[in-house]
């Protein structure tokens, strides 16, 4: 019988594949109705991502001279504040309706391993710094109700963003437990970071926009999940020597957990 762990997912990127589907086409649309001339391309989108949070990535268009160029920034930086509060209330509002009516591409395996979980007893939850209505419509979207209500959500309100590992260290400390009884999934190499810096080995599923990241402190890299009879689950590297038969189980998780544990101990003996 496998003891029960703690296995907690980011979400964008993680559950779904968010940042070209939803989140990118909700950012442009929200441009396109405030009537600002600007709108961002796959590429410009992806070198974003190093920032975390949707409110930072619009702040740092103030340095951006493209942007600049095209839209003359407030007087005071009140003004500023007010203007991308008011565009990121708006884009969330876009991106909630694109969950809502099923604009997602849901990453392969999360699903059945999250019901797997479940029904093994482990603890389940999401630590995003979305958005909270945000990561909870996304959470019903992909699991349903009955699944999702297992899942205990820890937003990034008040949290630094990823890197920093606040909103994993928080997570440990809602769920009650220790960071080595944990395993996080994240999809780029600040959640990664993030997991890491808390304690918790951390299993990296990277999307397109990701790939080229450095994961050097991941216990495992995979294409993704994986689903029996579905999309395969493809090694690309990590700290373990573990390479799933095409999808991940239960018993593959412990193991990750199981052997971060001991690589700990042995560290620490040195």
């Amino acid at each position: 019988m496998l003891m029960p762990y703690a296995l907690i997912f980011d979400c964008d990127g993680v559950l779904v594949d968010t940042e070209r589907s939803a989140h990118l086409v909700a950012f442009n649309r929200m441009w396109r109705e405030f009537g600002v001339p600007w709108s961002w391309t796959v590429q410009q989108y992806a070198a974003t991502l190093h920032v975390s949070g949707g409110m930072e990535r619009l702040d740092s268009l103030r340095s951006d001279p493209a942007f600049r160029s095209v839209f003359p920034l407030p007087a005071t930086h009140d003004e500023w504040l007010r203007t991308i509060r008011a565009w990121h209330r708006r884009k969330t509002e876009i991106y909630i309706d694109l969950v809502r009516h099923g604009r997602l591409t849901v990453r392969p395996g999360v699903r059945r391993l999250a019901a797997e979980a479940a029904a093994g007893g482990w603890q389940l939850a999401v630590a995003s710094a979305g958005a909270e209505e945000s990561v909870r419509a996304v959470l019903v979207s992909v699991m349903g109700r009955a699944l999702s209500s297992r899942f205990t959500v820890i937003p990034g309100n008040g949290a630094a963003k990823k890197p920093a590992p606040d909103i994993y260290t928080r997570a440990v400390t809602e769920l009650g437990r220790h960071p080595w009884e944990c395993l996080a999934v994240e999809d780029n190499r600040n959640g990664l970071l993030a997991a890491a810096g808390a304690g918790i080995p951390c299993l990296v599923t990277p999307t397109a926009v990701s790939r080229d990241h450095s994961f050097d402190e991941a216990e495992l890299v995979l294409s993704n999940l994986g689903d029996p009879g579905g999309e395969q689950a493809r090694r690309y590297g990590g700290r373990s020597s573990l390479t799933p038969g095409g999808h991940m189980g239960l018993a593959d998780l412990a193991q990750l957990i199981t052997q971060s544990a001991l690589r700990r101990e042995t560290t620490h003996h040195v």
